[in-house]
């Protein structure tokens, strides 16, 4: 086996026994880094220092990282004007923060004999949303909702 040292100086070719001495001596442990190469290559360190640093990095960059929720907002076929401009500024602030969102048309009773009347409804919504939001897709039916999914615009 190939054997590298703390540093990352490689001391050669040597047995697995030899290798696992020089790891004993220094008090470290022998790690297999590359078990398919020819030959295979083991590093001498100390692994738990190795894994609490790995976490380290994986806990940094998980908080660093920044999730994008989606968020949903619900409207009925007849909702009114006012109503429709409130939940407008719901919309527009959810994707001010960067956060996709799910509008949803719901259809009550035989309403849902009219989904024409729901896709004017999400169509008026998209229409003022074209400044800040790009739909994704085209709006689809699913049981009594029709949704469509915006994202804020790159700027």
């Amino acid at each position: 086996m190939r054997l590298i040292d703390v540093e990352g100086e490689q001391l050669g070719v040597m047995s697995l026994p030899d290798a696992r001495e020089i790891a004993e001596a220094k008090n470290l442990d022998l790690v297999e880094v590359a078990g398919m190469a020819d030959p295979p290559v083991c590093r001498i360190m100390d692994f738990h220092k190795f894994r609490y640093e790995q976490r380290k990095k994986t806990q940094e960059s998980k908080r660093k990282s920044v999730s994008a929720s989606v968020k949903e907002v619900k409207i009925r076929s007849r909702t009114e004007a006012h109503d429709i401009e409130f939940k407008m500024g719901h919309i527009r602030r959810f994707l001010e923060k960067g956060h996709r969102v799910k509008i949803s048309v719901f259809f009550k009773g035989r309403e849902i004999t009219r989904p024409e009347l729901g896709r004017v409804m999400l169509n008026k919504v998209l229409e003022s949303l074209t400044d800040v939001a790009t739909p994704e897709g085209s709006p689809r039916m699913e049981g009594r909702h029709m949704s469509i999914m915006v994202v804020p615009n790159k700027n």
